[in-house]
């Protein structure tokens, strides 16, 4: 097995005394994990920073063993790390896609999209400037994996307008007239998400919570409560930042 490609890294992992086990995220080749012999070392440590862009070499003699990996940096996000509201942006993104796309399936559009978010969180910190953007790309996640939510018509009248709500448990939409008298048991589904444009604060909020709830009970299932509170760290910025 051999492999060069550029990657996100999206996972960093102590292994033995010195050494690091990766995860990065090819275009081509999906998700590839890799033992980094001295990754842990002065020199290593910035370059093996989650989100930073790298050239990476796999080899192994087999499918079954763990490549041996070397890294190149192309582009850090390191010192965006210094930043609480973008650090955990980061941290979220990268530590979910890790935990749910499996080896060596490849998805572009999902590579595409990740590249995309993190290039948003870098080029405007603040929120409004990539949060939607995020919104967007768990969806496409939850859609790649087989969890696609269904935004296109109400699934208790048909129809396809005025789509205000998501059903929890189907995953369907619900537009106002159907949603009469069951309003607290549905999820907001926020206009930006059907008609595109500008999101409000309370618009990106309700788009963090539809997505959240989908992710933890479709995909995060016994993933370990790290994965979900990097998740709860960055709403809570969030809404520190809009208070």
């Amino acid at each position: 097995m051999h492999l060069r490609a550029e990657a996100i890294l999206l996972s960093v992992r102590a292994h033995g005394e010195h050494g690091a086990v990766v995860r990065a995220l090819t275009e081509s080749d999906g998700l590839q994990p890799g033992y980094v012999r001295g990754g842990r070392s002065r020199a290593l440590r910035p370059v093996l920073q989650p989100s930073n862009l790298v050239l990476g070499e796999w080899r192994a003699r087999t499918e079954e063993q763990l490549a041996g990996l070397t890294v190149e940096l192309i582009h850090s996000r390191a010192p965006l790390f210094g930043e609480p509201l973008p650090a955990a942006a980061l941290q979220w993104t990268t530590a979910l896609s890790a935990a749910v796309l499996p080896d060596a399936q490849p998805y572009p559009r999902l590579y595409s999209a990740l590249d995309g978010v993190l290039a948003a969180i870098e080029a405007a910190p603040a929120a409004r400037g990539w949060a939607v953007a995020l919104v967007r790309y768990e969806l496409l996640l939850l859609a790649e994996l087989g969890f696609g939510l269904d935004l296109e018509r109400c699934v208790a009248t048909g129809r396809d307008d005025d789509l205000v709500f998501v059903s929890p448990k189907s995953g369907v939409a619900v537009s106002r007239i159907g949603a009469v008298g069951y309003e607290r048991q549905l999820l907001r589904l926020p206009p930006f998400l059907t008609a595109g444009g500008a999101a409000e604060w309370d618009d990106i909020v309700d788009g963090l919570r539809l997505t959240g709830h989908f992710l933890e009970r479709d995909l995060l299932i016994g993933k370990g409560a790290e994965i979900l509170a990097a998740r709860s760290r960055l709403v809570d910025r969030l809404m520190r930042a809009v208070a």
